[in-house]
């Protein structure tokens, strides 16, 4: 049995939205395109990247320090104008919370809270920009996105009202909480440590599998490469660290992988076991598919040398595998009560 609450639908569509800007923010920043506008908000100026021979030239007169590229204008600014709209229906998600604010289970927090958080976003966004891909700005900025995305999704829950029926055996579900909680506590420091991989231009610093350089240990500068009072540079296009400093950011990142790897197959294993019906099975698959892929798209980004649309699939990847653990530990705490 179901009823859903108003903006149950807006609440869906602007999941779907912000993991579109997901994504578009992950092309942008793997085609070199984060500083394709050297300005914000405008993009040399204009609304829009320059389009005509006298407006690229004006464009290169006012910025002689980054000449205009079209193949990365355009993917930043697309990138700008679907965040700026997602703020537009983050508004409206706020809106409509208010209006009903007195409907039993309506929420009102969240809405605010994301308000609050993709204005932050904006902020960040600026600078990415104003701060030359500042390492730290640039990591923080992407788990803003995926906060974001997960948040909506999270709403998105709230506002559906769906009765469960309990499961044949409570107490295997409620000891099954904190190891889901464990699960998402994992996965967001690697999409972080993913995040920071990127932002340094590390994602290429061990080019083979299973070795690092053909070392199973490679020379590695942790100091340096988890540095992150780092200061701000003139400019991170295409980073600024050791080889030995970005061989350490992907081999931590590496090594994560095979942690979170292992941990989700325990808790699969568990869900497996304790299945208490088709939809709790449905998660478990959708967990262990998305799992794969992920792993099989790192694998390849590695054999491959980052293909761009592999990386950016490899992004958009870690959001649904994120978004499937929110979606269990949600369901699990609606469990709680039996």
């Amino acid at each position: 049995m179901q009823s859903t609450k108003p903006s149950h639908r807006l609440a869906l569509f602007a999941t779907f939205f912000a993991l579109c800007v997901v994504v578009l923010g992950a092309f942008t920043r793997l085609s070199d395109a984060g500083l394709g506008c050297p300005d914000w908000p405008g993009c040399y100026g204009f609304a829009i990247w320059p389009t005509t021979s006298e407006q690229i030239a004006q464009a290169d007169a006012l910025f002689p320090h980054a000449p205009f590229e079209h193949e990365k204008a355009w993917p930043e600014v697309v990138h700008r104008y679907f965040a700026a709209a997602l703020g537009l229906l983050i508004i409206g998600l706020v809106a409509t919370a208010w209006r009903y604010r007195r409907v039993p289970g309506q929420p009102f927090k969240l809405p605010l809270f994301l308000l609050a958080l993709v204005i932050a976003q904006g902020l960040f966004g600026m600078w990415t920009v104003t701060l030359r891909l500042w390492p730290q700005v640039v990591t923080v900025h992407l788990l803003g996105g995926f906060a974001t995305l997960s948040l909506l999704w999270l709403l998105k829950l709230r506002l559906e009202n769906r009765t469960w029926a309990p499961p044949p055996d409570p107490r295997q579900w409620r000891k099954l909480k904190p190891v889901a909680l464990l699960a998402l506590v994992l996965l967001v420091c690697q999409i972080a440590l993913g995040g920071w991989t990127s932002s340094n231009y590390a994602a290429l610093a061990c080019p083979d599998l299973p070795t690092c350089q053909g070392r199973w240990l490679p020379p590695m500068d942790f100091g340096q490469g988890f540095n992150v009072f780092q200061e701000i540079g003139p400019n991170y296009l295409g980073g600024q660290m050791d080889g030995t400093a970005r061989v350490a950011i992907h081999f931590t990142h590496r090594v994560g992988a095979i942690i979170v790897a292992a941990y989700l197959a325990f808790l699969l294993s568990r869900l497996y076991k304790h299945a208490g019906g088709p939809r709790m099975r449905l998660q478990a698959h959708v967990i262990l598919v998305l799992l794969v892929a992920q792993l099989a798209l790192g694998v390849s980004n590695i054999l491959g040398s980052l293909p761009l649309w592999v990386a950016v699939a490899h992004n958009a990847g870690g959001a649904l595998l994120l978004l499937s653990l929110v979606n269990l530990n949600y369901r699990l705490s609606r469990l709680g009560s039996w």
